[in-house]
């Protein structure tokens, strides 16, 4: 029988694959919280992880306050087998090695104050969001 956590991520996920057959989320109890692994077809992963992380970054947002309902600490880890079997996990906290550095105010050419002052507060943002990641709730 799944639990409330388990029956939560399959429901969302399920609503985000094209092979919601296929979804399966494995749930194991340590000395730091509650693990839900969550399977899918390799072709639903990137759908599940979304654009820079953002929709895995949403489901365990949405993990975490349920957490906090039923007094638990959630993590979710991501597996994908490939074709051949292979079991990879995806982390999505960390940006991924290929993308390019972000320039500095002052190395960029044209920059307004306005656009300075935004991309501080989106820089700002941006390490609040990842300390918030860092809770524990």
């Amino acid at each position: 029988m799944a639990t409330i956590d388990q029956q939560f991520v399959e429901y969302i996920v399920k609503t985000l694959v094209n092979n919601p057959d296929k979804v399966v989320v494995d749930r194991k109890i340590d000395e730091k919280g509650v693990l839900l692994s969550l399977t899918v077809d390799p072709e639903d992963v990137g759908r599940v992880i979304g654009k820079r992380g953002v929709t895995a970054q949403s489901i365990r947002m949405l993990l975490r306050a349920l957490g906090t309902k039923q007094d638990a600490r959630y993590n979710l880890k991501i597996v994908n087998t490939d074709g051949e079997g292979e079991r990879q996990t995806h982390n999505t906290h960390e940006a991924p090695a290929e993308e390019p550095a972000e320039e500095t105010a002052e190395e960029a050419v044209g920059e307004t104050p306005e656009d300075s002052e935004t991309s501080e507060l989106a820089e700002k943002t941006r390490a609040e969001l990842a300390d918030l990641d860092d809770l524990d709730i």
